[in-house]
């Protein structure tokens, strides 16, 4: 199956929040009148973080326009949001409709609190890396608004032509006499799993494999196959030769490239505009292979979950589905975040009107969905670490540590 994300794991405490409550009354569509307009009633929370309020502010006072069904917006962390809404929604606090990203899913289905969402004929008109994402055990359980993914920054005053594989990457990086060759933010304790992931996969060693629907298949664990363990080598080669440094986070990482001191930078889309603001000329490569397979990075897919718990779920799927999902609010959305939209009308106009986004779409067609079933926690546990380990040349073999950790992980997903 191919096709966020820098923030892999979602912790917090409560958020402060905000409400506004709107009211009204007619339609289904935005801008559209019906043939036959459903009985809408009563009133809906949704959970959004400040990125996105504005635009579902007046997604809201459209709905509540249409329909008379109130709407109240509660304003929250991002990063907080799946753990509240798994403590909130069992007591009736939690909201009827809340923003989330893909690989929350299996907590969140897990815990009983995201309810499936009939997309009907609808489904067919969203990116299929969106809608796969979004799907768990067979289900859809919301409406996918924005995917993102990494790829390969190119200052083009620096190198003009896109590198082959990873060593013309590395030969052009040399040959532009920068202070570095390639960057990529990485962390001194955990190195970066989703960054450096593309070169693993290009060593034919994914997480885990998957079933004929395109699901991730928890029961085939196959990061230590042998492909991993030459990418295990290939890593601690260059940890050793300075390609990958865990000193350079992503901050230092992003100042270096926007300074000139390096003509390539794997990064995601939030970084691009400030790229664009330095005066720099970029172009969005692929990312190149290191194992002779294809690199494919993960793809992150944002959107909006129906709660289990909520009392109004008509209202709540007509919101999803009709304003959510509407061009309109994807269109919006994607001017505010910057993610591609993940509703295809709204994605090809985007793609048209913007290069940079058009290069990250393109990488986005090699990607593969973010696991989003529960055993992936037990993979992050163990998977940077050793990864730092390796680029750090602190873990001794790279075969034999690689091979640890795989089975470290397996037995953790196995308790």
């Amino acid at each position: 199956m191919k096709v966020t994300m820098r923030n892999i794991l979602a912790f917090g405490a409560i958020a402060a929040t905000s409400a506004i409550v709107l009211a009204g009354c007619s339609s289904s569509e935005p801008g559209t009148e019906p043939d036959k307009k459903p009985d809408f009633a009563g009133q809906i929370t949704v959970w959004v973080d400040a990125d996105r309020a504005g635009v579902l502010e007046d997604a809201a006072k459209e709905f509540t326009k249409d329909t008379g069904v109130k709407v109240t917006l509660v304003q929250k962390e991002f990063g907080e949001i799946r753990d509240q809404f798994v403590q909130q929604a069992p007591t009736g606090k939690g909201p009827d409709v809340a923003v989330g990203a893909h690989d929350w899913l299996g907590v969140l289905v897990d815990n009983g609190v995201a309810a499936p969402v009939e997309l009907g004929d609808k489904a067919g008109d969203f990116e299929k890396v969106a809608v796969d994402a979004f799907s768990y055990d067979g289900q859809v359980y919301g409406v996918p608004y924005a995917i993102e993914n990494i790829g390969l920054l190119r200052n083009t005053d620096l190198v003009d032509e896109a590198a082959t594989d990873f060593d013309d990457l590395i030969a052009k990086g040399k040959a532009a006499g920068t202070d570095y060759a390639f960057l990529v933010g990485l962390d001194p304790e955990q190195a970066d799993p989703y960054h450096l992931y593309p070169f693993q996969t290009s060593f034919g060693a994914p997480v885990f494999g998957q079933n004929d629907d395109g699901s991730y298949n928890a029961d085939d664990l196959q990061i230590g196959n042998d492909g991993g363990t030459q990418f295990a080598s290939w890593l601690a080669e260059q940890g050793k030769a300075g390609v990958f440094n865990t000193n350079i986070t992503g901050d230092l990482a992003k100042e270096n490239f926007l300074a000139g001191k390096s003509p390539f930078f794997l990064t995601g889309p939030w970084n691009a505009p400030a790229a664009v603001e330095a005066g720099l000329n970029i172009a969005v490569d692929p990312i190149p292979s290191a194992g002779g397979q294809d690199a494919q990075p993960f793809a992150g897919v944002q959107g909006f979950f129906l709660s289990a718990e909520s009392k109004n779920k008509l209202a709540a799927n007509e919101f999803l589905l009709n304003y959510i999902g509407s061009e309109k609010v994807q269109t919006a959305l994607y001017e505010v975040g910057g993610r591609a939209p993940a509703l295809s009308t709204a994605f090809d106009a985007a793609v048209k009107g913007d290069p940079i986004t058009a290069g990250f779409g393109e990488v986005g067609a090699n990607a593969v969905p973010m696991p989003s079933i529960p055993e992936m926690g037990a993979v992050w546990q163990f998977w940077g670490v050793t990864e730092a380990a390796l680029i750090n040349g602190s873990g001794g073999d790279p075969a034999a540590l690689w091979s640890k950790m795989a089975a470290d992980v397996q037995d953790a997903i196995s308790k």
